[in-house]
């Protein structure tokens, strides 16, 4: 096994922080986070850094990157803190809001006061699937996925969510699951955040 100075030096914590790493890479790094918390501060590190160089050079880093890491961190916390893991049920066209009630009651699972464009409090942590309660201001930027599949179920707000150009309205309790490999993008169109659970599941 790798020691913690040769796993940072690897060059895995940038892909995992940029998004490029596969799940049995994410369910490896999630169990090392729990017993080495350099690594954490090496993603916190690359993490500002990654900001920081996007601030001075790049038009724009996607607002979705950096509280997708700290949700992740922040979720490991909690379990090694001595929560139990909880299963989500998969998102599919009959969800309900009322299915998610024994974490949507959560009083931690909350928007915090000093929250910016986008939020996320994991709440389901599988090595082929990931839940999470989030919160967009804004939106999110045009993305697509070649190896997981991206699901919604809106809690609260609307949104415009664009596949391929086609625009999808969506209000609280409405579904939606986006195809691999297609273009797609988010758009708040409420005056308070767009509360969402977000499912990601790999392909």
């Amino acid at each position: 096994m790798k020691t913690v100075k040769e796993y940072i030096e690897s060059g895995i914590l940038e892909e995992y922080v940029l998004g490029l790493t596969s799940d049995s890479e994410n369910t490896e790094i999630a169990a090392i986070l729990l017993s080495h918390p350099e690594i954490k501060d090496e993603i916190n590190s690359i993490t500002d850094a990654l900001v920081s160089y996007a601030d001075k050079n790049a038009p724009e880093l996607d607002p979705t990157i950096k509280p997708m890491v700290l949700a992740t961190i922040d979720y490991m916390e909690r379990i090694k803190g001595g929560e139990a893991p909880s299963f989500p049920p998969e998102l599919n066209e009959h969800s309900k809001i009322s299915d998610f009630t024994e974490w949507l009651n959560r009083k931690d699972i909350v928007l915090p006061d000093d929250f910016e464009d986008v939020h996320a409090k994991i709440i389901g942590f599988e090595p082929t699937k990931i839940t999470a309660v989030t919160w967009l201001k804004y939106g999110s930027p045009e993305e697509l996925h070649h190896n997981q599949y991206e699901k919604f179920l809106i809690l609260e707000g609307t949104c415009d969510l664009t596949i391929e150009g086609k625009v999808y309205s969506l209000v609280a309790g409405n579904y939606l699951s986006i195809p691999l490999h297609v273009k797609h993008d988010v758009r708040v169109t409420s005056t308070m955040p767009c509360k969402v659970i977000l499912q990601r599941i790999a392909a």
